[in-house]
């Protein structure tokens, strides 16, 4: 694929696919936020089949194209699942794909980074963790705030934070709904750099610089021996589902997801 040439076509394309040299830069572009539905998550597995089948790829660079990095669930599937036993299911299915796609986009043989210089919320924030590297603006803000819907972070959300900052820290952030900033998220080990926003493109750009002059063989097999390393999880994706399933089920959570959506009926704004 040459540098000009997009993996996704058409004006109504989710995201933007590019080949940079030994870089495929996945650049999110679905305005306002970047919301994640299931053509999104279609068109993120096709970048990572691209990434996973051209070994002269040594890393994947995913940014947003938008003040936004990723809101999270988009508001209008959410608003149709939720009222009904099926709806809630084909919910439940959408963040069953958000797990599996987000764990192609983890086990990559590159290395992949994702570039934050908004809002990386719930969803959003979950897909950044299931990359290698993360560097944020400093004012962005980041963090798993479902608990204040009475849901929880069931795309590897849980599972994934807890491995990266322990169990303590996991425990303030998600059970307290809480959201930080980039400069807040690097000091706590969300994400490994944070810069001033307005230098984060260049900054983030000269950290894939450094990573393809690198043999993807070597990223393959070092992230591989990371991976045997950190591989202390049970069964906590399957958890989240399950757990997933009987939220959406329950009263209170339907009753505070509806209320956030009438509060949201016009479009989510980055708050920074």
């Amino acid at each position: 694929m040459s540098a000009a040439s997009a993996a996704t076509a058409g004006d109504d394309s989710r995201l933007q696919v590019r080949r940079e040299g030994a870089a495929l830069v996945v650049t999110l572009n679905r305005a306002p936020v970047n919301a994640v539905d299931d053509r999104l998550l279609v068109e993120l597995d096709a970048a990572i089949d691209l990434a996973e089948a051209d070994e002269g790829i040594c890393i994947l660079h995913l940014r947003s194209a938008h003040k936004v990095f990723c809101a999270g669930a988009d508001l209008d599937l959410m608003r149709s699942s939720i009222a009904t036993p099926a709806g809630r299911n084909r919910m439940v299915a959408v963040v069953q794909e958000m797990q599996r796609v987000f764990a192609r986009l983890e086990n990559l043989p590159c290395v992949t980074l994702a570039e934050i210089g908004g809002a990386a919320l719930g969803g959003g924030f979950e897909m950044a963790l299931a990359c290698d590297w993360r560097f944020a603006a400093d004012e962005a803000r980041v963090g798993l705030p479902e608990a204040g819907l009475g849901l929880l972070a069931a795309a590897g959300g849980t599972q994934r934070l807890t491995q990266l900052v322990g169990v303590g820290t996991a425990r303030r952030l998600i059970l307290g709904s809480e959201t930080l900033t980039g400069q807040e998220a690097r000091t706590l080990g969300l994400v490994q750099w944070s810069v001033p926003r307005a230098q984060l493109a260049e900054a983030a750009q000269a950290l894939v610089a450094r990573c393809t002059a690198l043999p993807r063989h070597t990223l393959a097999e070092t992230k591989r021996c990371i991976a045997l390393a950190a591989a202390t999880r049970g069964d906590g994706f399957a958890a989240e589902i399950a757990a997933t399933r009987r939220l959406y089920d329950h009263p209170e959570t339907r009753r505070r997801v509806s209320a956030f959506l009438d509060k949201s009926s016009t479009p989510h704004k980055e708050k920074t």
